[in-house]
């Protein structure tokens, strides 16, 4: 199997309002470094999974909407626990869309994407699935 990889990130505001979160119930920021990984059985006849230009433009675009944005006033996280497991789904399912609408312009040549939320340089979580 083939990836192609690409980075970035997003500044948000929540709480995790659940008493095993701990002090996190309270309102906190959180920086995360956003991976976002595409994989394919093949490459093209230019030897690649998926343009990385147009991956990080698609990663980017899925990402707007959560940057700098307090999620517990999201609309539609309403009654949803915002963990970094969460927003890795989330994030998936964005890209996902815009893997099936034509943005990596890979000819479905990409099968499944896995989005990595680094919360730290301890800890991270992801989400991983075909499309």
């Amino acid at each position: 199997m083939f990836a192609v990889e690409v980075r970035d990130h997003i500044m948000i505001a929540h709480s995790l309002p659940a008493p095993v979160f701990g002090p996190a119930q309270q309102m906190h920021g959180a920086t995360f470094v956003v991976d976002a990984a595409f994989f394919s059985k093949d490459i093209d006849e230019n030897g690649i999974v998926v343009d990385i230009g147009l991956a990080t433009k698609a990663l980017a675009d899925a990402l707007e909407p959560l940057r700098y944005r307090n999620l517990d006033e999201v609309p539609e996280f309403a009654g949803k626990i915002t963990t970094t497991e969460f927003l890795c789904r989330e994030i998936w399912s964005r890209l996902a869309v815009a893997a099936k609408a034509g943005a990596l312009a890979d000819d479905g040549r990409v099968q499944r994407i896995r989005i990595s939320l680094h919360e730290s340089h301890v800890a991270r979580a992801w989400y991983e699935a075909d499309i």
